[in-house]
């Protein structure tokens, strides 16, 4: 299988976005914003297709629509109460705008099939050395933003009292989400951006609730989904897209439907389901956020709209 140079390209390129994508995914879930990470791919593919409609390279439109996309979200969902909805608009809107652009250049539809389902198996070096550029940059902005956003995600009214910028963060997020989907895209497709993004990040957060081994679990998750989706391809000549979502489903169900015996311990010591809440200190306890593992500490009652149960002490 290694013997192929295109193969050789399709594991490294594919590596690259499972772990990027995971460690993005991995926030997104637990701030609840899954929906908007699904909308920045579908923004993308209008940048793509008008991109190609005046000659430019799709990954530079799809960059730049996603990422303005990403931070116009950042600053303006927020004023909406019903969000989703706005987002929801927001995604529909974008691909019907993309279809408008290749009614134009019918010529196109084999590069429109790739940008919607993927074609990894087409990466060639060049491709590959971009995407480790984009995952690196995605990867070394979450690293820059990753306390903030773990203090405003787990506590917003207190990292703004403190002094944290929540639309700041929120904005530096989505960006780094829309670069990430913009790497995803390559692999999977727009339409099915979710399974590398989402579906490992989501398992990981159901088999722990712990912050880093989720972290370290969900890239893990992306890579197994990632790799075998690929040698499963090379063997059945069924689309790669295919596999890697039909994996990242069975993976998702497996972790679903298997106990969470980290949050049933929880619920024994102070009485209470922790399905769909950030879980807090006891009663009486304070603390700054000094360290990262402190910020576990700040979490209390009342979470983010949408968030999950997350712990970060060690």
């Amino acid at each position: 299988m290694f013997d192929y140079e295109f193969m050789v390209n399709a594991f490294a390129a594919a590596s690259i976005v499972a772990v990027a994508a995971s460690l993005v995914g991995y926030f997104l879930v637990i701030r609840g914003q899954t929906f908007a990470g699904h909308a920045l791919s579908h923004v993308g593919f209008a940048g793509a297709t008008g991109a190609v409609l005046i000659g430019v390279p799709p990954l530079a439109g799809l960059l730049l629509a996603t990422v303005a996309a990403g931070a116009g979200m950042g600053l303006l969902v927020e004023r909406f109460q019903q969000r989703d909805v706005a987002i929801g608009i927001v995604l529909a809107a974008s691909l019907g705008l993309g279809l408008l652009f290749l009614h134009f250049f019918t010529a196109y539809a084999s590069q429109a099939t790739a940008l919607l389902f993927g074609n990894v198996l087409g990466v060639d070096t060049q491709t590959v050395f971009a995407l480790l550029v984009l995952g690196l940059a995605t990867v070394g902005a979450l690293a820059v933003i990753s306390r903030p956003l773990l203090f405003a995600t787990l506590q917003p009214e207190l990292a703004e009292a403190r002094g944290v910028s929540l639309k700041l963060v929120s904005v530096l997020f989505l960006v780094i989400v829309a670069l990430a989907t913009a790497a995803s895209v390559q692999i999977v497709g727009i339409l099915l951006v979710f399974t590398l993004m989402v579906a490992p990040a989501a398992a990981a957060q159901r088999l722990t609730i712990r912050l880093w081994p989720g972290l370290a679990l969900s890239v893990v998750l992306a890579l197994v989904e990632a790799w075998l989706g690929l040698t499963l391809a090379f063997y059945t000549d069924w689309p790669t897209s295919f596999w890697i979502t039909a994996l990242g489903a069975v993976i998702y169900l497996s972790a679903h439907l298997g106990p969470r015996r980290r949050a049933r311990l929880v619920e024994a010591h102070d009485g209470h389901a922790h399905d769909g809440h950030v879980h807090g200190p006891l009663p009486g306890h304070h603390a700054g956020p000094q360290s990262q593992d402190g910020l576990s500490q700040l979490a209390r009652d009342t979470p983010p709209k949408g968030a999950t149960t997350v712990e970060l002490e060690p």
